[in-house]
């Protein structure tokens, strides 16, 4: 799996990896197409890890820093599958951590 270049999810998200290295590592910008934050949504920073494996289904892992309008970060973690028509797809999970104000507010920080 090449995990370089543009991906869109169902809710209309984007994700620009821009190049893979040699060990597997990468980065680029996630655009998201929903957010619960006030501040308008901005392209977001993303790097990330992907297991190289020899027949392309792949295991891969990205943190999205939401710094430029949320106080947020989220986790992805997935693999890319050969679809039936050719095309590589992403399936992933996701974890978001928002700022709370005090430990007691701990519970409602990760959805």
């Amino acid at each position: 799996c090449n995990l370089t270049g543009w991906w869109k999810n169902d809710l209309g998200s984007k994700m620009q990896v821009l190049k893979v290295g040699n060990d597997g590592t990468f980065s680029g910008e996630y655009h998201t197409a929903v957010s619960s934050a006030k501040n308008p949504i901005q392209p977001s920073p993303l790097v990330g890890s992907q297991h190289l494996d020899e027949d392309g289904q792949c295991t891969f892992g990205f943190t999205v820093n939401w710094k430029k309008f949320s106080d947020s970060t989220a986790v992805f973690v997935g693999q890319c599958f050969n679809g039936d028509d050719g095309k590589e797809v992403l399936h992933t999970s996701w974890l978001l951590r928002e700022k709370v104000d005090s430990e007691p507010n701990d519970w409602k920080a990760t959805r």
